[in-house]
């Protein structure tokens, strides 16, 4: 009979805080067992395997994102959502670094259909709608943003910008200065 107390939604949050304290990558069935002071067993009523777990916590990260960029972007267009959505990452990634790590975790096509992944999408697409991009395009332009906000925040999470000026804030202002610019002005195909 499996402890009280535990569930599947408990042992997702407590997977989450552990990916944060430890890393994403060292989270384990094994570890939250120990963490509970539990025998593994007891949580696989729970939870299938690690890969289960990390799904969960996948899934977990990727529903606070989308509830943080909705926040921030409600009544804002153009630039300042540009703006805000790129800050919600950032931040989402220096106050949760092992939940962000998740949010980039590979889901399956199921549990990625489930996911509030089409909330991030959706949300993106509507601040290229702001730019006038046609629609065409926007698949692009999507993955253009993705890139550069995941590829920015992964380098300045690891240190990469830590040893050399300018500041790290300053690039992260010119480059969303520079994105602006580029959706203002999209190359026509």
């Amino acid at each position: 009979m499996a402890r009280a107390g535990l569930t599947a939604e408990r042992l997702t949050q407590a997977g989450a805080e552990l990916a944060d304290e430890v890393g994403f990558d060292q989270v384990t069935v094994s570890e939250l067992a120990r963490r509970f002071d539990v025998k593994v067993a007891s949580l696989y009523s729970h939870v299938r395997n690690s890969r289960d777990l990390k799904a969960r916590i996948a899934l977990l990260s990727l529903e606070e994102l989308a509830d943080r960029a909705a926040d921030a972007l409600a009544g804002r267009a153009g630039k300042d959502a540009l703006v805000s959505l790129a800050n919600v990452y950032r931040d989402y990634a220096r106050e949760h670094p092992g939940r962000y790590a998740a949010s980039r975790f590979r889901l399956t096509p199921q549990e990625a259909a489930a996911s509030a992944g089409g909330r991030h999408s959706q949300m993106t697409r509507a601040i290229l709608r702001g730019y006038d991009l046609p629609e065409a395009e926007q698949t692009h332009a999507v993955r253009l943003l993705g890139s550069v906000f995941h590829g920015y925040v992964g380098l300045e999470l690891e240190g990469g910008f830590s040893h050399s000026a300018p500041a790290s804030q300053e690039s992260w202002t010119r480059i969303l200065d520079a994105l602006d610019a580029l959706l203002r002005n999209w190359p026509a195909p």
